[in-house]
């Protein structure tokens, strides 16, 4: 994705990750974007090179705005331990402008080609994910870790999935309930 994007190109970015996120990526097509951007579809083509290459621009971008909220959670936050729920934090407020739940696990759900461009973005931001919560345990002094930062990714992500597809908002906050035991324990440990 180009960092500085042109007027044009940052209609079609935000005109796409909107369809994209309401309608779904396969339901959405080039004409539908150019056509809501205002721009023509060679346009759209000369900025991002394929439907493709957009999806992927669309979940970096989405990706850099949840890291982004996340490190300024993670700033406001002095203790170790409390660190750790950061991203569970900022998750009531990150769905209540998101009702259809996570926008990687959608995307995943919607391209199944292994080498699809977007497929590394919505890996990475995983793995980032993972990471951010094994780091913070350890910091912490967690034992395992690793092991506790893959149940923590697990209670995120079904906290997002579970929001979107039931339409059930509270289970963020139980979420982060079983978050807290689940680091309170490893802290025990």
């Amino acid at each position: 994705m180009p960092r500085t994007l042109t007027p044009g190109a940052r209609r079609i970015l935000d005109v796409a990750a909107d369809l994209f996120y309401e309608r779904g990526i396969h339901a959405v097509g080039v004409d539908l974007i150019a056509a809501e951007s205002g721009v023509t579809k060679r346009t759209l083509y000369d900025r991002f090179g394929s439907k493709d290459a957009l999806v992927a621009a669309y979940l970096e971008e989405r990706d850099e705005r949840w890291r982004g909220s996340v490190r300024a959670r993670l700033a406001e936050l002095d203790d170790a331990a409390r660190r750790v729920l950061a991203p569970f934090d900022v998750l009531v407020p990150w769905v209540a402008g998101n009702a259809r739940g996570c926008a990687f696990v959608n995307a995943f759900a919607e391209l199944p080609d292994a080498g699809h461009p977007a497929r590394e973005v919505i890996a990475a931001e995983k793995r980032w994910l993972r990471e951010l919560f094994r780091d913070e345990l350890a910091a912490a002094g967690a034992a395992d870790p690793d092991g506790v930062a893959l149940v923590l990714l697990l209670l995120h992500d079904g906290a997002l999935a579970t929001t979107g597809a039931a339409g059930m908002p509270e289970a963020t906050a139980a979420a982060h309930r079983a978050a807290e035991e689940a680091r309170d324990r490893a802290l025990a440990g």
